[in-house]
């Protein structure tokens, strides 16, 4: 099977032309690939798939071999392969999604490895029923949750995909690897959820550490970043755009109390190789 390895801030992943190669089994593929040290090594396995409604359908799985609906660093990647490799006509194209028909934009190609990449993340979900979230219906600002002996303050977004995003005073020194699993499986979330650590450097920056759902701690998190700008509006700390800080680099956001959050960011390919697993 050939395969692509890409990354967008580090977050990096697997992607398979499915326009020419099928995969029989790609939750099993999903966690083979992506260990690092008996695989390729990687957050998961993306497939590029034809589309009945849009130019193109991404289909991602994380490590666990687990769907995931959306991700936004996987979708700029998704957008950079497909220009690439002649797969759409035009550097502006409409991908399929686990979370809708989202927009995209291949704004510059600096090299045949590097570009910068425009995303329409699609509108946020608020209500506490789109998370999935327990609870009364409405939206979820900073409510607090009580996990492994400590309280947190939780404003919930889902960006397709659930988010819980969490003010710290310092992520650097924040336990992540404590915290993050026991947010991603605490009760209140029966789908689990991606956990955004962040710490607020003034109101147009801030600094993100990400728990992903079915992976871990990731270098970053597009649609993660996507639900830090929505909760900095919702709940005042930050405003639009914002820069967020992530462990693999800067991503600007900006959203604006209304309509779809606006991503912009780096995609890159890191080797194309052949799978033999």
């Amino acid at each position: 099977m050939l395969f692509t390895k890409m990354e967008g801030l580090g977050n990096d992943y697997v992607y398979v032309n499915g326009f020419e190669t099928g995969i029989d089994d790609p939750a099993d593929i999903a966690r083979r690939i992506s260990d690092r040290h008996f695989g390729v090594g990687s957050d998961g396995l993306i497939q590029v798939l034809p589309s009945e409604v849009a130019d193109l359908r991404m289909e991602m799985r994380n490590a666990d071999g687990s769907l995931s609906e959306m991700c936004g660093n996987g979708l700029r990647c998704v957008g950079f392969y497909a220009v690439m490799r002649g797969l759409v006509e035009s550097r502006t194209m409409t991908v399929e999604t686990g979370a809708g028909v989202l927009d995209l934009e291949v704004v510059e190609i600096h090299d045949e490895r590097r570009a910068t990449v425009r995303v329409g993340m699609g509108e946020p979900g608020l209500d506490r029923a789109q998370l999935p979230m327990a609870g009364a219906p409405g939206r979820v600002i900073r409510e607090p949750i009580e996990v492994d002996g400590e309280t947190f303050e939780v404003t919930a977004v889902s960006m397709g995909n659930p988010h819980a995003v969490i003010y710290v005073p310092d992520t650097g020194s924040f336990p992540v690897e404590r915290f993050g699993p026991a947010l991603e499986t605490h009760a209140a979330f029966p789908s689990r959820v991606n956990v955004e650590f962040v710490t607020i450097v003034n109101r147009s920056e801030v600094i993100q550490r990400t728990w992903e759902r079915g992976t871990g701690e990731t270098m970053a998190c597009g649609t993660g970043a996507a639900a830090v700008t929505v909760a900095g509006v919702l709940t005042g700390e930050t405003d639009s755009p914002l820069t967020l800080h992530l462990t693999g680099g800067d991503l600007l956001v900006s959203w604006d109390g209304d309509g779809p959050v606006i991503q912009t960011g780096p995609a890159t390919e890191v080797f194309t190789g052949e799978w033999l697993g």
